[in-house]
């Protein structure tokens, strides 16, 4: 009953890792994801739904023009019979206004182009987390692959010096004890093959559902691996960058915004000056008692109409006040925008000098790993070793491998975060992780 699920999950991991023969590189799965994720999607949506918004706000400095019209009928019931006549009104008017001196709408105005500026900066903010959150699972995949190659491979060894030691207890050159330690070690490395395999099938739906594919396959890296140094090598140069971040141009944009809000409030005070224009039309079909039948009155009106606020209770000051508050607000929030962008970018920096100078390091434990295991395993031919000093060594050398691939990934992709976190980052960004994948 427990054989059944286990070798369930075996025959998911090799239909998945089977997949197509066409392996898909990082800007393949990239342009997919892009074109079905609904969190982007939604982010574009967002931005056409702004750019519409904005536009509105130009309406308050254009003419409008408005056309009404009315049929009335009036009954007339008087003591004077020569007036005692009912009658029907027909009535047209075509009327327009242009605003030509309104402040508050001119800032209105300025307002929406701003907001323009911030969706563009929202729609790049949503482009550069699916770069990342591609590239992440992109990696994550391949790191689960390799963790399951390795965890297999290990388990192969350790299977061979099982039997090693099996034939040796049975011809008196070793003990028992060497055996039920083979056998531990194999099982423990069973179970995290069960493990590394239950990792691969998730790591890879995640991939599927992110690029909208069913069983993706991302194409690994070359080998040898050559990861590329960090460029520009020094901090100062991704901080200066930090100023064209999405993150704190929305917050520098959102500042102005509440400025021109004040300007706004201001111009509450301030007169208002309007052209209008009208044309009227009054038809009579049945006339009236002064008027014969078929009578007709046409006007034209052109004018100026001047408003000019005096007391509003209040209103217009503690407007003011409240948006000298929000300018404030806003002037805070972009302060720490710039210091959460800066922390963020700094983070990511030592980060990926961090994450290279493991990858060295791993290397060369990789190396030694290898030697070591070599020399155990001859010590224990010529019985200077015991059989848990090879286990050791195997088990040493396997999880430096699966340190160093994870420590690899981890690296570029940590090299994208940081573009993300200094507001660099594009989607052309990834041309040159790219090249470092195997060619199909």
């Amino acid at each position: 009953m427990q054989r059944f699920p286990l070798a369930s999950l075996a025959l998911a991991v090799a239909a998945a890792c089977a997949g197509t023969a066409h392996a898909q590189s990082l800007l393949e799965l990239y342009d997919a994801a892009r074109a079905t994720d609904a969190t982007y999607q939604s982010a574009k949506a967002q931005y056409d739904a702004n750019l519409a918004k904005a536009a509105q706000a130009k309406a308050g400095i254009l003419p409008s023009v408005g056309l009404s019209a009315g049929l009335n009928r009036n009954m007339l019931d008087g003591s004077n019979p020569t007036i005692d006549k009912d009658y029907t009104t027909q009535t047209a008017t075509l009327s327009g206004s242009q605003p030509l001196y309104r402040p508050a709408n001119r800032i209105a105005y300025e307002q929406g182009k701003k907001s323009v500026d911030v969706a563009t900066a929202q729609l790049q903010v949503a482009e550069q987390d699916l770069v990342v959150r591609v590239a992440q699972a992109y990696f994550d995949v391949l790191a689960a692959t390799d963790t399951l190659t390795f965890v297999r491979a290990q388990k192969t060894a350790v299977n061979e010096q099982l039997s090693s030691a099996k034939r040796n207890f049975e011809v008196g050159t070793s003990t028992i004890t060497d055996t039920r330690e083979a056998q531990a070690r194999f099982d423990l490395v069973r179970a995290q093959e069960i493990a590394a395999e239950n990792d691969v099938l998730v790591k890879r739906l995640a991939l599927d559902t992110l690029v909208s594919k069913v069983n993706a396959q991302p194409a690994p890296l070359a080998q040898p691996v050559l990861l590329p140094s960090l460029q520009p090598a020094d901090i100062s140069s991704w901080e200066r960058q930090a100023d064209a971040s999405p993150n704190v141009q929305q917050a520098q944009i959102a500042l102005e915004v509440a400025r021109l809000e004040t300007q706004k409030a201001k111009a509450g005070n301030l007169p208002t000056l309007d052209l209008t224009a009208g044309y009227n039309v009054n038809r009579y079909p049945n006339g009236t008692s002064s008027l014969p039948n078929g009578s007709r009155n046409n006007s034209t009106v052109v004018g100026l109409s001047l408003n000019i606020p005096i007391f509003a209770g209040f209103s217009v000051q503690n407007r003011i006040r409240e948006t000298l508050s929000l300018e404030d607000k806003a002037q805070a929030d972009l302060d720490a925008a710039r210091r959460s962008v800066a922390q963020a970018t700094r983070t990511a920096f030592y980060g990926v000098l961090s994450g290279l100078g493991q990858v060295q390091a791993l290397e060369a434990a990789e190396t030694s790993s290898q030697i070591a295991l070599d020399a155990n395993k001859l010590g224990y031919q010529v019985g200077v070793r015991i059989n848990i000093d090879v286990l050791n060594s195997q088990s040493q050398l396997f999880q430096t491998k699966r340190d160093l691939a994870k420590a690899r990934y981890d690296v570029l992709v940590g090299g994208l975060k940081l573009r993300q976190a200094s507001g660099s980052l594009k989607p052309e960004d990834l041309q040159s992780v790219n090249t470092l994948l195997q060619p199909q």
